[in-house]
């Protein structure tokens, strides 16, 4: 990565279970590092309530309630300073890409939040207050698996942590609309448009006059993402809205998100969620 060789790489502690989760209520489990450092899993961590700051690759994020922050592999991160009884409540999810992504994890859209479009390694998200309930008690359910470890815990834990992800992708999904750059502003729009149909990176490309591989570049240096993956998500986003708050058939759902064929959309959606869509449609809870 680049890194000072004198910054110490803390490693993920591999297990049955690839995650692991840490809470102010007791004492941490997880590695701790005092000054610079980097990691090699990802994190998510979650205010509930107090405040707190971390700096990440030389830029300081002052958090407080409801705030969500990502920390990407590799950057270099300096924890706040922790009184010996932390005020508030946080909770941190860490686990090393190959929990969620079997292949190159920038390219896997439940990890997209985590991937460039932001300020060096960290990105701060806000949680809506209606959405932070939702959060709490998912973090909740995923710490009680991994705590109590009964039968299938760890196929629980992981479509825990798939919620989690997809909740988090939900908050971020229209930031590259609103970046203020007119040809990414045009290519998000012919997705808006036509992502239910028969959409391919030609298509796309055609629309806004440039040549595939010109748009490739522009796109995923503006992004992060290729085109064929932002369709991928703006699909997924659909079903999602479509098996949460609808009885829809679920060959129907993927027909009407640009997946005609069952078996297709069916792959797809695992791929990108970790879970078929019937469990994940058991399993949403809420839209």
């Amino acid at each position: 990565m680049g890194r000072s060789s004198d910054i110490p790489l803390v490693g993920f502690v591999h297990s049955p279970v690839p995650i692991a989760v840490q809470h102010t209520a007791r004492p941490s489990a997880l590695p701790r590092v005092r000054g610079p450092h980097t990691h090699d899993f990802l994190t998510l961590v979650h205010v509930v309530r107090g405040a707190g700051t971390y700096r990440i690759d030389g830029h300081t994020w002052p958090l407080g309630e409801g705030d969500a922050l990502v920390i990407a592999p590799g950057a270099v991160v300096e924890h706040p300073e922790e009184p010996e009884s932390p005020p508030g409540e946080l909770w941190s999810v860490v686990f090393p890409a190959e929990a969620v992504a079997p292949a190159t994890w920038q390219d896997h859209p439940l990890l997209a939040p985590f991937v460039g479009r932001h300020r060096g390694g960290g990105q701060r998200i806000g949680v809506p207050p209606a959405d932070r309930a939702i959060w709490r008690a998912r973090l909740v359910d995923l710490d009680d698996e991994l705590t109590r470890r009964r039968d299938g815990h760890a196929e629980a834990a992981r479509a825990h942590l798939t919620l989690l992800l997809v909740a988090l992708g939900r908050l971020v999904d229209d930031v590259p609309a609103e970046s203020g750059d007119p040809l990414l502003a045009a290519v998000f729009a012919v997705v808006e448009e036509r992502f239910a149909g028969r959409l391919s990176l030609r298509d796309v490309a055609a629309a806004v006059g440039l040549t595939p591989g010109h748009l490739t570049t522009v796109v995923r240096r503006g992004t992060g993402r290729t085109v064929q993956q932002w369709i991928t998500e703006r699909r997924m986003r659909e079903a999602r809205r479509l098996l949460a708050s609808t009885d829809l058939p679920v060959a129907e759902v993927g027909a009407r998100v640009g997946y005609p064929d069952p078996g297709y959309f069916a792959r797809r959606f695992r791929a990108a969620h970790g879970v078929g869509a019937a469990t994940w449609r058991a399993g949403s809870g809420t839209p």
